[in-house]
């Protein structure tokens, strides 16, 4: 199997972006959370207006480290993620997605590790990201990635 690859978002990735984050989303939390907690979850992190805007602001923006894709050998975008320094030291993963289809290839871990080298990059020591609910289905790969849960946050020094 062919290692995946990752690059920077361009903005003619946008659409495939929001479709992808969009699919994850619905599939992770439908019937974890109501189904108006879904939609507004799919409409705050996949607004293709949103994503065009942040895609083509990389370093443009204090704290803001851009989005990054993953794709298979024909290209398709099979993976997603978003990160920033916001505060000296303290990395934030913002988005974080694979595939259904993709899952259990790396695709997460890839981008998790370009994401994380970014932000050590911009002296991030430490790391976190915001759990949308407490059942979230994400946890288990978070937590073999060494993050901690701290509330509705999970944290890890980087």
């Amino acid at each position: 199997m062919r290692p995946v690859e990752v690059r920077p978002a361009v903005p003619a990735d946008a659409t495939a972006i929001s479709q992808l984050l969009g699919q994850v989303i619905r599939d992770s939390y439908s019937g974890i959370l109501n189904k108006s907690a879904v939609q507004r979850l799919v409409g705050t992190h996949c607004s293709l207006s949103r994503l065009r805007a942040e895609i083509g602001i990389p370093g443009g923006a204090p704290g803001w480290l851009g989005w990054l894709v993953a794709t298979d050998v024909g290209g398709r975008i099979i993976g997603a993620a978003a990160g920033g320094v916001p505060m000296p030291g303290e990395g934030e993963l913002y988005a974080l997605g694979a595939a259904t289809d993709s899952r259990h290839r790396k695709v997460g871990a890839t981008l998790l590790s370009e994401v994380t080298d970014r932000m050590r990059e911009h002296g991030a020591v430490r790391q976190g990201f915001s759990l949308p609910c407490d059942q979230d289905p994400a946890l288990p790969f978070f937590t073999r990635h060494g993050f901690e849960r701290s509330g509705n946050r999970l944290v890890r020094f980087v």
